[in-house]
């Protein structure tokens, strides 16, 4: 298992075997995601979002900027 120390500061160094693993580099980002009380993943955050294009197929029914605020209003009025 490889570790790392965490500092007074906050700060950790990623061991290289993680960060070659990973893909990432100085100045790329990186996330931390809950994944259950406790634990947290690490994944790098380094592929642009215009490489989720086309990720779920064609859309079926084209929809407007407005139908979309409308329905972002009301599922957030209905979560109240």
């Amino acid at each position: 298992m490889t570790t790392a120390t965490l500092t007074s500061k906050g700060q950790i160094t990623i061991p290289a075997e993680v960060r070659t693993a990973l893909g990432v580099e100085t100045g790329d980002r990186v996330e931390f995601v809950a994944v259950a009380p406790g634990r947290y993943e690490f994944i790098a955050a380094t592929r642009p979002v215009t490489s989720l294009k086309g990720m779920f197929g064609k859309a079926r029914k084209a929809v407007s900027i407005d139908q979309m605020n409308a329905a972002i209003a009301r599922r957030g009025a209905a979560a109240k």
